[in-house]
């Protein structure tokens, strides 16, 4: 079973955005993060880095039994429960089309605080940009 904690950071709203993952397996951690200069909102920034997370375990994990995946965005949580979101509509799906890939996959709303990781790795992202 593999843990997935995700988490976006934008300077602004629509701004620069950090992106941060923290994979969990098996007692050993993999921390994740990618600065994305493009300006997008804070929403976007959270579908963003699923995105990011998700990908990286399509392409370093090959068939894991399970994932939980424990995003601290409501919203981001909601569209996948409901496969459905009023303005994210192309970033659901691709994020969807990544989920599809694994067998099981289950989607956990966390808090902010629970989130701590995750949210470093996004913000060290986001410094790299703005220390340029």
């Amino acid at each position: 079973m593999i843990k997935i904690y995700t988490d976006g950071a934008t300077i602004g709203n629509p701004g620069p955005t950090g992106l941060g993952a923290l994979i969990v397996e098996e007692q050993h951690q993999i921390q994740l993060k990618q600065a994305y200069p493009t300006q997008v909102t804070n929403h976007e920034a959270e579908f963003l880095a699923a995105i990011f997370g998700f990908q990286y375990l399509i392409d370093h994990h090959k068939n894991p039994d399970s994932i939980l995946f424990y995003p601290d965005s409501r919203l981001l949580s909601d569209a996948i429960g409901k496969n459905y979101t009023k303005h994210y509509e192309n970033l659901l799906v691709e994020l969807n089309q990544l989920i599809d890939s694994f067998n099981l996959v289950v989607t956990q709303w966390i808090p902010d605080k629970s989130n701590h990781g995750a949210h470093e790795l996004a913000l060290q992202a986001l410094h790299q940009i703005s220390d340029k």
